[in-house]
C-alpha cells in the first residue's frame, strides 16, 4: 500500500513540475502583433525589429506575427502608436486536457465503440461513410501509420514547428483522429465517419501544450489547403482577439469548426474556441445518457456527445479509452463529415442547423448541458429525410 501510494505521489509531482515549468517559461514579451490589411507585414516587421523585437513566425489568416520583446513596456508603446498595427495581445500558452489513457489490447476483428453506435453512425453508413470530406484535426499529430488510420490519413503538417515531422508523440491526436475516421477494414475499431480524409495538423507538443499562435497557424493551414471540416479538442478560458478573427475568416470561407467545450465542470464554464459564435460547441455525456462530471456547460453549448471510456486508437498500433470533451467532439465532427459527404454545399451555418434539428433531446439534462440533444446521424439512414 506504501509502494502504491508513493508512485501515485511520484506520478502527481511530475505533473505539477511539468507544469509549473510550462509556466515558467510563459513569456509576458511573446507577443502577436496584429497589422492593418493596408499595409504590407514587411513594413511592419522593419517596425518590430527597430524596437528590439525578433519576428518569429508569420500568421498570414489575421494579417499578422509573433515577435518577442527584450523589452516590453517601451516597445509595445512605441509600436502602440504605430498607424499600421491594430491590436497587439499575448500569444499565450493552450494546453489539451483529457484523462490518460487505458491501453487495451488489440479488440480482435472488428468493434464498433459504444460511442459511434450511440451516436446512430452505423444506421447511416448504408448511405455515407464520409467519402471525399477533408477534416483537419488540430492537436498532437496523428500515427498516420496506425493500421485503422493509414488508408484516412492524407497528409500531416506541423504548424507548430514547420518542416519538423507532423508525427504524435503524446497519443492525443491519435485517439480523436480515431474516434472521427477508423477505417471500416475488418481491423481494431470503426470511427463514425471511416472513409473521411484525414489531414493531422500538429499544434501541440508532446506534452500537450502549444501557444495561441500555434492554433492561429494550424487554422491558417487549414484555410489554405482546402479544408472542410475543423476538429479542436482542446480550449482556454482566455478570449483572444486574433484567435477569434482567424475562426471568423475560417467560418466566412464555409468551413465547419467543431469544438470541445471544455472539461471545467461547472456552469458558465465554455472555453474557447468552443464559446465563439459560428462554432459547434461539444458537451460530453458518459453511457447512461448523463452529463459526463468533468464536462463544461453553459448557453454556448450546440450539442453532446459521448465523451467518457471511448475505446479509439493510440499511437504503435495499439488502442485504448479516454474521457474527455475531447473524445465527444470528434463524435460530432464524423456526424458532420457523414452529412457532407451526401450535401457538400451545406454552409458551416445549416450544418449546425441540421444536426441541431437531428439530435436526441436528453431529458435528464438542461439546455446548458446538452445545447439541442444527443448528437446523431442515424437521420441520414436511407429513407429518411434532411432537415431542411
Amino acid at each position: 500500500m506504501e509502494f502504491i501510494f508513493l508512485v501515485w505521489w511520484g506520478i502527481a509531482f511530475t505533473c505539477l513540475l511539468v507544469g509549473g515549468l510550462y509556466q515558467l517559461g510563459r513569456d509576458p514579451k511573446r507577443k502577436i502583433v496584429m497589422v492593418h490589411r493596408e499595409y504590407p507585414l514587411e513594413t511592419l516587421k522593419e517596425a518590430v525589429n527597430r524596437q528590439g523585437g525578433i519576428i518569429e513566425r508569420e500568421l498570414p489568416l489575421i494579417h499578422g506575427l509573433v515577435a518577442c520583446f527584450k523589452e516590453e513596456k517601451e516597445a509595445l508603446k512605441a509600436l502602440g502608436a504605430h498607424p499600421g498595427i491594430r491590436h497587439l495581445e499575448d500569444d499565450f500558452p493552450v494546453s489539451i486536457s483529457s484523462c490518460q489513457a487505458s491501453p487495451k489490447e488489440d479488440p480482435g476483428g472488428k468493434v464498433i465503440p459504444w460511442g459511434v453506435a450511440r451516436v446512430g453512425a452505423p444506421e447511416a453508413w448504408s448511405r455515407t461513410l464520409g467519402e471525399g470530406v477533408k477534416v483537419a484535426v488540430l492537436d498532437t499529430g496523428i500515427d498516420s501509420h496506425h493500421p485503422d488510420l493509414e488508408d484516412n490519413v492524407r497528409g500531416v503538417y506541423n504548424a507548430k514547428s514547420p518542416g519538423a515531422p507532423g508525427k504524435d508523440d503524446n497519443g492525443h491526436g491519435t485517439h480523436v483522429a480515431g474516434i472521427i475516421a477508423a477505417a471500416k477494414n475488418g481491423l481494431g475499431v470503426v470511427g463514425v465517419a471511416p472513409a473521411a480524409e484525414i489531414y493531422g495538423v500538429k499544434i501541440f507538443n508532446r506534452w500537450g501544450n502549444g501557444h495561441l499562435s500555434d492554433i492561429t497557424a494550424g487554422l491558417n493551414w487549414a484555410y489554405e489547403n482546402g479544408i472542410r471540416v475543423v476538429n479542436m479538442s482542446f480550449g482556454t478560458s482566455q478570449p483572444s482577439r486574433a484567435l477569434e478573427e482567424a475562426v471568423d475568416r475560417c467560418l466566412g470561407a464555409g468551413m465547419v469548426l467543431v469544438a470541445a467545450a471544455g472539461n471545467q465542470g461547472k456552469d458558465n464554464s465554455v472555453l474557447y474556441p468552443a464559446r465563439y459564435p459560428g462554432v459547434i460547441a461539444v458537451s460530453a455525456i458518459d453511457r447512461e445518457g448523463k452529463l459526463a462530471s468533468f464536462s463544461s456547460r453553459g448557453p454556448e453549448v450546440t450539442l453532446a456527445a459521448p465523451g467518457v471510456d471511448i475505446l479509439s486508437t493510440i499511437p504503435g498500433n495499439r488502442y485504448g479509452t479516454k474521457s474527455g470533451t475531447s473524445m465527444a467532439c470528434p463524435h460530432v465532427t464524423g456526424i458532420v463529415a457523414l452529412l457532407l459527404a451526401l450535401r457538400p454545399r451545406l454552409s458551416g451555418h445549416q450544418v449546425a442547423q441540421i444536426l441541431s434539428r437531428a439530435a436526441e433531446p436528453l431529458r435528464e439534462l438542461t439546455p446548458e448541458e446538452q445545447g439541442a440533444g444527443l448528437a446523431k446521424a442515424s437521420f441520414l439512414a436511407k429513407g429518411k429525410k434532411f432537415f431542411m
